[in-house]
């Protein structure tokens, strides 16, 4: 199930990811505002597909585009399972990548783009590779048809 407010800070849910994507008819964007100067990035992903719960919604994600300058999505979380506090599915072994830094992700050994953190979050909230330090002021993921 969702959370948050759907006119601002909202997470669809995994389950309705998995049920939308099931058929590989969208592509994610993501857009991207940084902090500080104000200046829009965006990265887009031709393909992008969330598995079940039984597979522990595992990212398949790739295809980049755009003009965000580095791939911190695919390239480090593509075939991730998606780590929650209570739900640790990273390879992180000697910790929980979601309780380090603050929120559910599809990590590996943590992340390269901290786009569901806050700026509160231990590591904050941005994208690696960003000009500058890559902290974000504002970040949207989306499906778009293909």
């Amino acid at each position: 199930m969702g959370f948050g407010d759907p006119s601002g800070n909202y997470w669809l849910g995994n389950d309705l990811l998995s049920q939308l994507t099931a058929n590989n008819r969208y592509k994610l964007k993501f857009d991207l505002q940084q902090n500080g100067t104000g200046n829009w990035y965006y990265a887009e992903y031709s393909t992008f597909r969330v598995l079940s719960e039984a597979d522990n919604y595992k990212l398949q994600a790739g295809g980049f585009s755009g003009n965000a300058s580095y791939d911190s999505f695919s390239q480090h979380h593509n075939g991730a399972q998606f780590t929650t506090f209570d739900r640790d599915n990273d390879l992180w072994s000697s910790n929980n990548c979601a309780e380090s830094l603050g929120y559910g992700f599809w990590y590996y050994n943590c992340n390269w783009c901290g786009v569901n953190g806050a700026s509160s979050s231990p590591v904050g909230f941005y994208w690696t590779a960003l000009p500058g330090d890559g902290s974000l002021q504002l970040s949207r993921m989306w499906l778009e048809c293909k």
